[in-house]
């Protein structure tokens, strides 16, 4: 297992092949021997063979006109005695010099049968060294047993040289599976290289490479298309996570920053008293009004920095049935009572009955059209909507006032965010309603929207679930 991939392929084929092609080797060494000691056994036993050999020891050793001959070189015939004593041999192609023949079985004295037993092999001497030999009782010699050989060595080199021809052609096919193997192993194994060069630059922090290939087509393909997807999800979340940090350290830097000019503010009016503040009533009054004012407006900056805490941590609303119109009714009232030289319309469609709570409800409506009457001239007509389409309910708040830039209305929604810095906050508030707006929406399955309205100025819209169709239910 400490070897790589790429060399436990290469072991795992070659293994294959060798195996193989000692099977093949194997089986092809023993059928061909096996074909050519049976072609010479059906040649020893054949009716030809035996009808020939008997007129050979006839006719002492001469192969009479019309019978079978043709034996190979060192064919033995032999006429043995009922003793087993040998009384005519005949031999082919032998040189006066030759001592080849059979050793025979001491089992051959019993004088075999009327035909061929089955041969055997026997050793032999002289230039040969194996025989196949069969015998049998010969009725022309008064039963006596007529010994019959043929030479096999012809045989043992013929298979010598096949096993030697077959040796050559499996180092060959061994040889040319080795470079094959490597060079086909190396091709498939180029993907996962580039996979592993891909890694080593997303673990460098590129969260932007991609694996190649990614096809469904291939097992590595589709490996890569899966690594792609989790880099994706990977990349998203360390955007995510990168910006929820960012979005934390502003929310911080900006609640500082907030909370820091109310406190500095009662910290000096804290010093007026005690340097003697109190020896003037009107300082003293001054001092007190200004701490008390500073100190609401803090704690009024706290709660809405818990609220939009507590919505992003998902905590539950109370939820239950909920009126928009009604809502809007009150809203426009409170406005004109705060603002009664201004034209504030308000129109209703469709019932708009949702599931939540009414209070965070009319702190979105509130704050929208507060936002409106501050940021707007003071005879800026306000508009407010309760609109049902299919399934959602919209409430929009449009004024005609300035407008919004193009450049605030990506981060008009952002804490603490004011599209006009130079406003005061007395008036212009700390920058959090609109965040308390669209965290309340999105507590509710809604979504809030800020577009141009036409003429000019700007519409604010939300977008909630009837309660029919809401989560909540």
């Amino acid at each position: 297992m400490t070897l790589s991939l790429r060399g436990r392929l290469l072991i795992g084929v070659i293994s294959l092949v060798v195996l193989g092609l000692l099977v093949s080797s194997a089986a092809t060494y023993l059928l061909f021997q096996n074909s050519l000691m049976t072609r010479i056994d059906g040649e020893l036993t054949s009716s030809n063979t035996v009808s020939a050999a008997a007129s050979w020891l006839q006719n002492d050793c001469r192969v009479p006109p019309g019978s079978s001959g043709g034996f190979p070189t060192y064919t033995v015939a032999e006429l043995l005695a009922p003793d087993g004593s040998l009384q005519i041999a005949c031999r082919v192609g032998f040189s006066e010099t030759s001592n080849a023949a059979p050793v025979l079985p001491k089992t051959l004295h019993t004088g075999g049968t009327d035909r061929p037993v089955s041969p055997i092999t026997v050793a032999g001497t002289g230039e040969i060294h194996q025989y196949r030999l069969t015998d049998w009782s010969e009725g022309r010699f008064g039963g006596q047993t007529v010994v019959f050989a043929i030479p096999v060595d012809d045989v043992a080199t013929t298979v010598a040289q096949l096993l030697r021809l077959e040796l050559f052609i499996s180092i060959a096919v061994v040889g040319a599976t080795v470079l094959l193997a490597r060079l086909i192993i190396q091709l498939g194994l180029r993907p996962l290289q580039r996979i592993g060069a891909v890694a080593g630059d997303i673990a460098a922090g590129d969260l932007s490479r991609r694996v190649e290939p990614a096809t469904p087509k291939t097992e590595i393909g589709r490996l890569g298309l899966a690594l792609n997807a989790m880099l994706s999800q990977i990349e998203e979340a360390f955007a995510q996570s990168k910006a929820s940090e960012q979005r934390l350290r502003r929310f911080i830097a900006d609640a500082s920053h907030e909370l820091r000019t109310p406190l500095t503010s009662i910290r000096g009016y804290s010093e007026m008293l005690r340097r003697g503040a109190a020896e003037s009533p009107t300082d003293s009054d001054l001092a007190r009004r200004r701490i008390e004012e500073e100190s609401v407006r803090m704690s009024t900056l706290v709660d809405d920095m818990l609220l939009i805490a507590r919505l992003d941590q998902g905590r539950p609303l109370e939820m239950k049935p909920v009126d928009l119109q009604a809502i809007a009714r009150d809203a426009v009232s409170d406005a004109k009572a705060v603002a009664p030289n201004r034209e504030i319309t308000l129109s209703l469609n469709g019932p708009a009955v949702v599931s939540g709570d009414d209070t965070r409800l009319r702190q979105v409506l509130g704050n929208l059209v507060r936002n409106a009457l501050v940021h707007t001239p003071s005879r800026t007509p306000i508009e407010i909507g309760v609109v049902t389409v299919d399934s959602v309910v919209r409430v929009s708040v449009a004024d005609h006032g300035p407008g919004l830039p193009d450049h605030d209305v990506d981060r008009i929604f952002e804490p603490f965010y004011r599209a006009d810095p130079s406003r005061s906050r007395d008036s212009g508030g700390a920058g959090l309603g609109l965040s308390i707006v669209t965290a309340v929406v999105a507590a509710h399955g809604g979504k809030v929207s800020v577009k141009e309205t036409s003429g000019g100025g700007a519409t604010f819209e939300v977008d909630l679930p009837l309660a029919s169709s809401s989560p909540a239910n």
